[in-house]
C-alpha cells in the first residue's frame, strides 16, 4: 500500500511539470500555425503535442489512486490499440474495397486507381512478411538481418505520409476573415474539353458563396481571378470555361479576371500574383484561392513558393474518392521536398547495410571453443 502511495504522489508531481510542457509544446504550435500554415512542420510540432497531452492524461488518470478507473480506463485503451493495430494491418483490404467503388462510380484512369496499386504492394509485404518469418531459419543470417531492417524505409514513408496527412487536415482550419482584394479559382480538366466538372464546380461554387457572404459584410466585393491555360485536348482555356459557369451561376461579369496561361499549380499561382500586382495599385492586398479540400495544402505550398501571401479554402469532396487523391496529394508533396527524403531514406539505407555486412563478417570469422 505504501508503494501505491508513493507512485500516486510521483503521479502528481509529474503530472504538474508535464503539464508545464504540453502547454509549452501547445504554444509552440500555435504560434507557427498561425505565423504559417503552410508547411509540414505544423503537423510535427502538433503530434508532438498530443503526445504530451496523451502522457499528462494517462499521468492524471493513474494520480487518482482510484485502481478500478485505471483498470477501465486501460482495457479501452488496450481496445483502441488493438483496433488501430488491425486497421494497420488490414489497410490493403479498406483500400483495396476504395479502389472497387472508385472503378465503379469514376474513370478507369491511373490517378482513380492509386488505392488499388498501394493496396496490392501491401498485401505482398504482408505475404512477404509472412513468408520470410516461416522460413528464417534457411536463410543466411546477414540476409536476416537485410531483410529484418528494410521495413525501416517503410516506417520512414509511414512517418511521412501521417505528417501530410496531419499537415493536411490542420491547413483546413485557417481563418477565414471575408476581407479579401481577389479570390483565385485554381481549374482542372474540363469534361469533352468545354464542359466544367462537377469538381471544378465545386470550386467554383465556393468562391462565389465566399464572395457572395463578403459582400453581405458590408465589405467590397472581390475580384475572383480563374486561373487555368488550355490543354492539349481542350476546346478553350479552363479560366474561360469557368468564367462562363461563374457568370451563368449570378456571378457579376466586373468581379471577373482571367488567367489562362497557367499549366499547373506553381503557375497558378506565379501568374495570377502578376495579374493581381497589374491590376492592384500597391501590394497590400488580401488573397484567397480556392480548390477541392485534399488540394489546398499543396497548393499553398506552391503559393508560398511563389511569394504569394494567400491560403486556401477547400470544397468538398466525395468521401469516397479522398483516398486517391490524398495519395497523389502525398506523393506530390513528397517530390517536392524530394532531396531532403533522399538524404533521410539513403542514412537509413546505410546503416541497414551497415548492420548486413557486420552481420556477414561475424559469419565469416573462425569461432573457437
Amino acid at each position: 500500500m505504501h508503494n501505491l502511495d508513493y507512485f500516486i504522489h510521483l503521479s502528481r508531481v509529474s503530472m504538474a511539470y508535464w503539464g508545464i510542457v504540453t502547454v509549452v509544446l501547445l504554444i509552440i504550435f500555435l504560434v507557427l500555425f498561425l505565423r504559417e500554415p503552410r508547411r509540414l512542420l505544423n503537423g510535427t510540432t502538433f503530434s508532438i503535442f498530443v503526445l504530451a497531452l496523451l502522457a499528462e492524461l494517462a499521468l492524471m488518470i493513474f494520480s487518482t489512486g482510484n485502481l478500478q478507473f485505471i483498470f477501465i480506463m486501460g482495457v479501452i485503451f488496450i481496445i483502441l490499440m488493438v483496433i488501430i493495430l488491425l486497421i494497420l494491418a488490414l489497410a490493403w483490404v479498406l483500400l483495396l474495397w476504395n479502389a472497387i467503388v472508385v472503378w465503379r462510380r469514376e474513370s478507369h484512369t491511373m490517378s482513380n486507381m492509386l488505392t488499388l496499386v498501394l493496396a496490392f504492394v501491401l498485401l505482398i509485404i504482408w505475404v512477404a512478411n509472412f513468408f520470410v518469418a516461416d522460413h528464417s531459419q534457411f536463410l543466411p543470417p546477414w540476409l536476416n538481418v537485410f531483410l529484418s531492417n528494410i521495413p525501416l524505409l517503410g516506417i520512414y514513408l509511414s512517418f511521412a505520409a501521417f505528417n501530410f496527412l496531419i499537415s493536411d487536415w490542420l491547413y483546413q482550419f485557417t481563418p477565414r476573415r471575408y476581407r479579401d482584394d481577389y479570390l483565385i479559382v485554381l481549374g482542372a480538366g474540363l469534361i469533352d474539353g468545354d464542359k466544367v466538372s462537377r469538381l471544378l464546380g465545386s470550386r467554383i461554387d465556393r468562391a462565389i458563396a465566399y464572395s457572395n457572404k463578403q459582400i453581405k459584410t458590408g465589405r467590397p466585393a472581390p475580384k475572383i481571378i480563374f486561373s487555368g491555360g488550355q490543354g492539349p485536348d481542350e476546346k478553350l482555356s479552363e479560366a474561360s470555361a469557368m468564367s462562363k459557369y461563374a457568370i451563368d451561376h449570378g456571378l457579376d461579369p466586373e468581379q471577373v479576371l482571367l488567367e489562362d496561361q497557367s499549366r499547373n499549380t506553381y503557375q497558378n499561382m506565379t501568374f495570377s500574383k502578376k495579374l493581381i500586382l497589374a491590376d492592384h495599385a500597391d501590394e497590400d492586398y488580401r488573397v484567397k484561392f480556392f480548390s477541392n479540400n485534399y488540394h489546398i495544402f499543396r497548393a499553398g505550398l506552391y503559393a508560398r513558393l511563389a511569394g504569394l501571401k494567400a491560403n486556401g479554402i477547400g470544397s468538398k469532396t466525395k468521401f469516397y474518392f479522398l483516398p486517391n487523391a490524398l495519395i497523389r496529394e502525398f506523393i506530390a508533396v513528397f517530390l517536392m521536398h524530394k532531396k531532403r527524403h533522399f538524404i533521410l531514406m539513403s542514412l537509413i539505407l546505410v546503416v541497414i547495410l551497415g548492420l548486413t555486412f557486420f552481420s556477414m563478417y561475424n559469419g565469416m570469422q573462425p569461432h573457437f571453443k
